[in-house]
């Protein structure tokens, strides 16, 4: 029973506080394809990414926070999810709660929580718009261990950015 009502609070919470954070937003009720729980280990990350998340990590080190440890198989996920945004044309967090769950499951995870971005060119770009939101600063503040990211490019040369953060 506690268990369900620590879902059920996570739930109400990661619903009360999402916002897109882009600079276009188109909102749809479609879900994704549900994925296997299988842990992914081989995501490869490219350079753009590992700025991202080294921008996320020095903020956080800076306002005395620890710094978050990537896990491949988060960055799989937030994968999964921009290539939905670029298939669908949309800019949301369709089926967070199935990503959530996975890595809940797959992980040990605690708690988990999400941001995206679209069309911004830079990691630096994307990073100070997620500051400047107060929803998305709490997650990229919040009590988490690690992290994955993910940033695919559609056919026009915009940019889906999903940051999913884990307590683990």
């Amino acid at each position: 029973m506690k268990t369900k009502l620590l879902r059920l609070a996570l739930l109400v919470a990661i619903l009360f506080t999402m916002n897109s954070c882009s600079s276009d937003s188109s909102e749809t009720n479609s879900t994704e394809t549900q994925t296997s729980t299988q842990k992914a280990m081989n995501y490869t990350y490219n350079s753009t990414e590992l700025e991202t998340m080294a921008l996320i990590n020095e903020y956080r080190v800076s306002i005395g926070l620890n710094e978050l440890k990537q896990i491949e198989h988060i960055s799989y996920k937030s994968e999964e999810h921009d290539n939905y945004m670029i298939t669908n044309n949309v800019v949301n967090h369709d089926d967070f709660t199935s990503r959530s769950e996975d890595i809940m499951k797959t992980l040990k995870a605690k708690t988990v929580a999400e941001n995206i971005a679209f069309n911004y060119n830079s990691p630096k770009a994307a990073v100070d718009a997620w500051l400047k939101s107060p929803s998305h600063k709490v997650n990229i503040e919040g009590n988490f261990t690690h992290f994955g990211l993910a940033i695919r490019v559609n056919a026009d040369g915009k940019k889906y950015y999903t940051n999913i953060f884990a307590k683990i």
